[in-house]
This record gives C-alpha cells, structure tokens and sequence, in this order.
C-alpha cells in the first residue's frame, strides 16, 4: 500500500501524481490521499486522475472518482464532466455517460453546455446506439442548445458507421451552404469510412474535394488513403498519393505513413522501392519501430531475399527494438524457405533463451526441416514441444503428418495421427488428405480407403482433394472398376465429384482405351452441370491419339473450336503428336502454322514432336528446318531435341552431321545421357566404323 505523507498540499499532490508513470501506483496514492477526512482534493487534481482512466482497462475506477467529486462537492468546471463522458464513451458504456450528463449540476456543480451535449452524442455513436443518437441530436432544439460543426462531425460520423456515403457527403454540402466550414475531421471521417469500405474511387473524390474547398487534409488522410490503396494492389495510385504528400506544404510523413508505405510495398513486391523508403526514413530521422522492422523482414522474406531480411533483423536488434514472436516466425520462415537450416537452429535457440516462441513457431520450423529432408531433426523437434507442455493445433498435425508422408515415414505418420485421434486432439482435413495421399502414392489402397471411412465416421466431411487423391490411385494402379465405384459413392459421403474428379477418371479410362466409358463420363458431366474444361478435351483427346484412333481426335478437335474454345498449347502439341504418329506430318506442320495465326506460340515439345515426325518421314530437310525454327524464335534445344536429331540423322546414315550436333550440343553445356550413347553408339556398330 502506497504511504500518504502527513503534511502535503493538493498542489504538491499534483505534482506527486504528474510524476509517477505508473497509473495504478497514481491511483494508489490517490486513494491514500482520500482516505485522509482532512484533505480536500481540487478540480484539477480530479480532472488529472480523470484524464488517466480513460484507458477501457482502468474505466472502473471512474465511478469512484466520480462519487469522490460528489461527497465532497467540489465544484468542476465542465472539462471535468467531459472527461468522463468521454472515458464512459471510449468503452461503450452509453448508458453511464447519459447518467454522469444528467446530474452534472448535482455532481459537478456545473451546467451542461454545447460540448458536454457532443461528448454524449459521440458516446450513444461509439456504442453503435444510432437511433438514441439521433432521437438525442433532435432534442438539442428543444434544450435551447445550438449544433456546432463538432455536433455535425459526429453526425457525419454516424451516416459513416451506418455505410450511408452519400448522406454524409449530402451533410457536408449542406454544411458548406449554411455557413458552416468543414474541417479536415469532418472529411477524414468520411474518407476513412469510405476507403474501409473498399470505395476507394468515392475516397479519393472527397480527398481531391478538400483541395478544391481549400481545406488541407492532415497526414491521417494521405495514411488512410495509401493503406486503402496498397490493400487492394493499386500500387501506382499509391505511389502517387504518396507523391502528393511529399510535396504538400503544410504536411510532412510521419512514422505511421512510412510503416503504410513499407508494409504496402513489401506486400506488393516493390522490395526496391520499400528499401529506398527505408533509407528516407532513417535519412530523416524517424524512428523505425517493431512494425517497421516486422514489415520489412516479412515482405524481404516472402520474396525469398532472405540475405536482405537478416540484415534488417540484425540492425533491428542492435537498434534496440526487440523482436516479438511474430518478427521471429517471420524471419523463421525465411530461413527455412531458403534451406538455411543452421541459421534456423541459431534463431530457434534466440528465441527460446528470450521465451520467444509460439505454437506457429514450431509449426513453422517444423515444416522448414520436412521440406528439406531433415526428418529426424523434426521428429526432435515435435518431442520437444510435447516435452514443453505445447499443445499442438491442427495446423501442427497438418504440417508433421504431411511431411511425414512426404519423407517416406507414412507408418509414423498413421501411428501419429491415431495416437492424436485417441487423446481428442484438434485435427483438420489437411492432415488426413495429406496421408490419405501419401497412402494411395505407395499403392496402399486399401488402407487409404479404410482412413476416407474413418474420417466420415469422426464426425468431419470428406472433401474433392481427399476423393480425387483416392479415385487417383485406383486409376494408376489400374484399379478401374474401384475407381468407378468410388467415384459413384462420393456423393454419399457428402462430397459431390468435380471436373478434376471426372478428369481424373477420364484420363484413366482413356489410357485403359475404354473411349465409349470416357465419353459417358463426359455426358453424364454436362447432365449434371459441369462443363467440361481443357483437360478434360485433352485427356480424350490424348487417349484417342494413344489409341490411333485419329480421326475421333480431330472430329473432337473440332467440337472444342465450334464451341468457342480455343485450344491451348498442350492442346496443338496432343493433335500434333498424334498426327506424326499416323504418319500425317503434312498436317501437323499445317496445324502448326496455324498456331502463331491464331496467336498461340508452340513451346519447345511442338517443335521437338514436329521435327520426330519428320526424321520418323526420312525427311531430314524439313526436321532440319525445324531445327532452323527452334533458334529462330529464341528457344534452347534440350537434351530431348538433340537425341531427336540424333536418332532421325543416324536413321538417315548421316553419323557425320549427328557428330557436329554432339559438339554443339557439348558446347551449350548440354551434357549426354545414356539414351544419346545408346543411339551414337548402337549408329557407329551399324555404319561398321
């Protein structure tokens, strides 16, 4: 308990109060005072201790304070009665503040007046009480009390909260009629409602329409405007926002504007830009704080310069300014992107000698060390945070069991995820999809199956990704009639099958050459609403060309460009690949001409397949040509093309000139593989060299 001297004046109190920072030891000697019969505090020491317990965590003690006022009857001039409306107001608590306005005079000897008469309709706003808002704005008339512009502010305010725009921009208007001068909080009000909304365009209307009345906006409203715009990826606007400020007058950027703009520039990739306004800060003496250093770690990190985000951490720590949990994760998560894993073990010891880390953090560093194959370390890690009392959330059984079935380790994973099933921890989808997948890629189809029926009888609903991954590993294990009939249950576990599931059973169908179940497929996809998309085209279309059936190909070919289509590039490579295969090189080279006319450009594997086609036609000419093509329009011949050429010259018993294209190829730093020895060599056996 806080002693009160004997002997002390309420001016020395004063000064006693004004010097401790801490508000609770104020409140303590302020209370030890009150107890003492013979000491009369004064408005001002009232009014001091007022002004402190307008923090929503301290506003129970206002009604003390208050009763102290009253029993002593000390007579407060009105800013005292303000406050506590205000304080009332800033926690919501309307009610209190309409009882405080009542009894003013019986309280604070002082009668209500055009302020007192705001505070209070600034209280019945902040409680979102509209409607006794504006019953109590209609009542003013009849108390004799006239509005002021700080009475219409609030009005404003409340056509703001109720997304009324153009009922406050009516207000301002009138305003300007009347003979009243909206100030910059009557616009800042009305271009932070509007740039919160999302109507940015409506946002920088009002911004330009200050200028035009000659009222200059504050650094509030270039800050609010900037925020808006970067949240919605208009960086340009932005950046010319901010132009705009830098050459206002009577503005200048404070530290809030210069967190907006990194924080905005990072998020949109602009790491250059973020840096050069970076370096403008600090050259102007603003004091980077933790959000400064937050954003610009994160922004650095999520453009994997990983390099650039140490150096700000480093400068941030030797600055001072220490880093929470949330700048470590980030800078966590940068080094685990980056592979640098040693660095994440160093920052991991900082962060657990500081008491720095999070459930994230171990989710965090956990998935770093799977996706960079160290298991055994993240196993260690994972016993370490059950060692620690941590309790994991799904997002941690999502991360361990997904990086277990990435690995190899799909026994831990099951073994894992039972013993979490068992203690009724928190699970997610994710963890059961990622091991359900894990399961059918080592074609362990029956247990997979078991895990989707378990998940139902959990009491969670399957979703496409966990049926797809299923129905996939029917298919590659040349499980079809299984797939089939999962596929036709789906929608009795709750999931309804996709055009990525009908694609997934098409393809599967397609390669078994079951064309006429494929096509069903097809029908019963547009039955049931869904249009099929370009995979599904060229999955039938890839089948039917696997399955020599040509002709079936192009008549699709041309169902897709009748229904307005346009076929992409893997599209033209499929129908081109299965017109050499036929022996219709003509058509394809036709086809491929087509292409650039119709202003799809063919890649690398159009022109490998064309030039096949050709050697395959014993013409070396025009696979030459190709060839020809391939430099002409700025590609790089890969390993594939060469053997092309390769296998096409040797066929046509030119050993020499497939020679000179191993040296060539030797020469780009593309090095041979077992395929090209086969051909050179198996080419040098027959010539009889």
């Amino acid at each position: 308990m806080v002693e009160f001297p004997k002997y002390i004046s309420p001016k020395q109190l004063l000064k006693l109060l004004k010097a401790e920072k801490n508000p609770h030891t104020a409140l303590a000697l302020f209370y030890s005072a009150s107890r003492d019969p013979s000491f009369a505090h004064s408005s001002t020491i009232f009014h001091h201790v007022l002004r402190r317990l307008v923090d929503p965590r301290l506003v129970s003690h206002v009604g003390r304070v208050v009763e102290l006022i009253k029993t002593q009857k000390c007579k407060c001039p009105e800013d005292v009665a303000l406050t506590v409306i205000k304080a009332y107001a800033k926690s919501s608590m309307a009610d209190q503040a309409v009882d405080v306005f009542q009894r003013m005079e019986e309280i604070f000897g002082c009668q209500p007046e055009i302020r007192s008469y705001n505070s209070l309709l600034n209280a019945f706003v902040e409680s979102n009480d509209w409607d006794r808002a504006e019953s109590f704005f209609s009542s003013f008339e009849a108390h004799g009390v006239t509005p002021d512009l700080r009475t219409y502010n609030i009005l404003v305010k409340i056509s703001c909260k109720k997304r009324q725009f153009e009922k406050a921009k009516m207000l301002l208007n009138w305003l300007w009629d009347n003979g009243f001068e909206p100030d910059v909080f009557s616009y800042g009000t009305l271009i932070n409602a509007l740039a919160k909304n999302g109507n940015l365009h409506d946002a920088l209307e009002v911004f330009d329409e200050m200028s035009q009345r000659e009222v200059d906006p504050d650094v509030m409203c270039y800050n609010i405007l900037i925020h808006g715009l970067f949240r919605k990826g208009h960086y340009e606007k932005a950046n010319e926002i901010w132009e705009r400020l830098l050459e206002a007058s009577t503005v200048y950027p404070n530290a809030a504007t210069y967190n907006v703009m990194i924080n905005g520039l990072c998020k949109c990739g602009k790491f250059n830009e973020s840096f050069e306004i970076w370096n403008r800060m600090k050259k102007n003496e603003r004091e980077q704080d933790l959000f400064t250093y937050s954003s610009m770690i994160h922004g650095l990190c999520e453009a994997h310069y990983v390099d650039g985000a140490e150096k700000v951490y480093k400068e941030m720590v030797e600055s001072g300014v220490l880093p929470d949990v949330v700048t470590n994760n980030a800078m966590l998560n940068g080094f685990c992107r980056a592979g640098r894993i040693k660095e994440c073990f160093e920052l991991w010891e900082v962060m657990g000698r500081s008491g720095c880390r999070n459930v994230v953090s171990y989710n965090i560093l956990l998935k770093g060390l799977f996706e960079n194959g160290n298991v055994e370390e993240a196993i260690l890690i994972w016993e370490h945070l059950l060692e620690k009392g941590r309790v994991p959330d799904s997002t941690t059984y999502g991360v361990l069991v997904h990086g277990l079935c990435s690995n190899g380790y799909l026994d831990k994973a099951l073994c894992i995820l039972k013993e979490a099933e068992e203690r009724g921890r928190d699970l997610d989808m994710f963890a059961y999809s990622s091991l359900i997948n894990g399961l059918c890629k080592q074609r362990r189809l029956d247990e997979a199956a078991i895990v989707v029926d378990q998940i139902g009888q959990r009491g969670y609903k399957v979703n496409s990704y966990v049926c797809n991954s299923l129905i996939g590993g029917f298919v590659r294990a040349s499980k079809l009639e299984a797939a089939i009939c999962f596929f036709q249950e789906m929608s009795n576990k709750g999931c309804s099958p996709t055009v990525v599931s009908y694609n997934i059973l098409i393809n599967g169908l397609c390669k078994a050459e079951r064309f006429s179940d494929a096509y069903n497929f097809v029908k019963e996809m547009l039955v049931k609403g869904w249009e099929p998309d370009m995979v599904t085209y060229s999955l039938l279309m890839d089948g039917l060309c696997q399955g020599r059936k040509i002709d079936m190909a192009l008549n699709l070919w041309q169902q897709v460009r009748d229904k307005g289509l346009r076929p992409d590039v893997t599209m033209h490579n499929i129908i081109i690949h299965g017109l050499c295969s036929a022996g219709k090189v003509e058509n394809a080279l036709e086809l491929y001409f087509q292409m650039r006319q119709g202003d799809c450009i063919p890649n690398l594997v159009t022109h490998n397949t064309l030039m096949e086609g050709f050697f395959k036609a014993r013409d070396c000419n025009k696979a030459s040509g190709i060839w020809a093509r391939i430099l002409k329009h700025g590609l790089q011949p890969d390993i594939i093309s060469y053997n092309i050429t390769f296998k096409g010259l040797c066929s046509c018993n030119r050993l020499s000139d497939a020679i000179i294209y191993l040296e060539d190829a030797l020469s780009h730093g593309i090095l041979p593989t077992a395929i090209t020895w086969n051909i050179l060599v198996r080419a040098v056996l027959n010539s009889g060299l």
